[in-house]
């Protein structure tokens, strides 16, 4: 009896793990954690300049610019690689208004938020805890030099 993809799914999604390296959630992880993706889903979940919180606010439709002049450092191209990697993974959704010149927005999903929401601990974490990680590295630096 030939299966449908969606029971092959439903299989797989119960051997999960992250741990072997055939595993589709590795490259999930491997594209959430960097630091773009985080500082998009912030951005996007309130944390820009108006709301240092991080997804603790409501979300908020963001242009291409706007993402650009808040994530100080992002080129172009990594911008707009993020921005796809985030659609294609269902975390974000790009609207198109045929203005002239053309308006390109985006907003987190569902999926985005619910994301959204665990990364703002790491965030904040980071925060906190920087001067902490900047003196370890000065006694482990002053160790092997």
């Amino acid at each position: 009896m030939a299966t449908t993809a969606e029971q092959q799914r439903a299989r797989a999604k119960v051997a999960y793990d992250a741990f072997l390296a055939v595993c589709p959630s590795r490259q999930l992880l491997d594209r959430i954690s960097g630091k773009w993706v985080t500082l998009v889903l912030a951005a996007l979940g309130s944390g820009g300049a108006g709301g240092p919180e991080g997804c603790g606010g409501e979300p908020r439709v963001m242009r291409y610019s706007e993402l650009q002049r808040l994530l100080a450092g992002v080129s172009q191209k990594m911008l707009t690689q993020t921005l796809r990697s985030l659609e294609r993974d269902g975390l974000v959704s790009r609207t198109v208004v045929p203005t002239v010149p053309v308006t390109v927005s985006y907003e987190l999903t569902d999926l985005g938020v619910s994301l959204c929401e665990m990364m703002r601990g790491l965030k904040a974490w980071a925060e906190v805890h920087m001067d902490d990680v900047l003196a370890h590295r000065e006694t482990y630096d002053a160790h092997t030099a």
